[in-house]
């Protein structure tokens, strides 16, 4: 119950003669009013709380992106791998990029819509890791039309590691049957490509110009939405209406019941 809708109660009220309510409708009154406080406060300290965790997400993401990179997780800290300690570490690896293996996945950027071009590299360790080299436009996405940019011997890859993205994006499934991806499903394009041994992760590579300017790289985006506090006093604005509302109608009903009767 809202200050308004009191409001609206108290003139009906009036306008009917002013009869006091009876004990019954008061308490149904009060239970659905305390119900309501307690849901919108409830719903405000849990915002609170996501704005802490938020904030300190925040705060380790730019700890990491500040960071020296360190060697990319084997196959010994995969079960570890999770957004807490990993997401947007940066890492550096070496081996030999596959580009016969190599996935188009779909992308919208600041150059444009196109393709983010996912190579498996093969690491000296033995096993593979899908490397987002970056960004193609449509008329590039045939690899011939980019030749100079696919390195064929040793290469390292500085980037972030980035988790997983399953079950495809924008309400829109990925299609392997058809090699249509809408999102970086590692272990869904690993088994369309028969990667036996790939990491759970996939890494973004840094803005390191590839030869012939294809593909482009250095294009993540790491940005949060914090509108948690707005959020939060929200819910305990409408807490307060409740509670005020709640106060205007008892106070009304008892000076209806200390009023005169004729």
């Amino acid at each position: 119950m809202t200050a308004a809708v009191a409001g609206d109660m108290l003139a009906r009220d009036d306008a009917e003669g002013g009869r006091p309510r009876s004990g019954l409708a008061l308490a149904a009154i009060g239970v659905l009013a305390l119900a309501a406080f307690a849901s919108f406060v409830a719903l405000g300290l849990w915002q609170i709380e996501r704005r802490a965790w938020k904030l300190d997400l925040i705060s380790r993401v730019e700890t990491r992106l500040a960071a020296e990179p360190v060697a990319a997780p084997g196959p010994a800290a995969w079960p570890d791998v999770d957004a807490a300690r990993y997401e947007y570490l940066r890492v550096t690896l070496s081996g030999v990029f596959d580009h016969s293996r190599e996935t188009l996945v779909q992308a919208a950027t600041g150059l444009g819509s196109g393709f983010w071009t996912l190579t498996p590299l093969k690491t000296a360790q033995g096993f593979e890791v899908l490397v987002n080299r970056g960004f193609v436009r449509p008329e590039r996405r045939a690899p011939a039309t980019r030749a100079d940019g696919l390195p064929r011997g040793p290469v390292a890859v500085t980037g972030l590691l980035r988790l997983t993205e399953p079950d495809g994006a924008f309400l829109r499934a990925n299609e392997p049957d058809r090699d249509l991806w809408r999102s970086r499903d590692v272990a869904a394009i690993a088994a369309a490509r028969g990667l036996t041994e790939a990491a759970p992760y996939f890494v973004d590579a840094d803005g390191r110009p590839n030869a012939g300017g294809w593909p482009v790289g250095g294009l993540t985006v790491v940005g949060f939405r914090n509108n948690h506090l707005v959020y939060a006093l929200t819910w305990f604005g409408l807490a307060l209406m409740v509670a005020g509302g709640a106060g205007l109608l008892a106070r009304h009903e008892l000076r209806l019941r200390g009023a005169p009767r004729g």
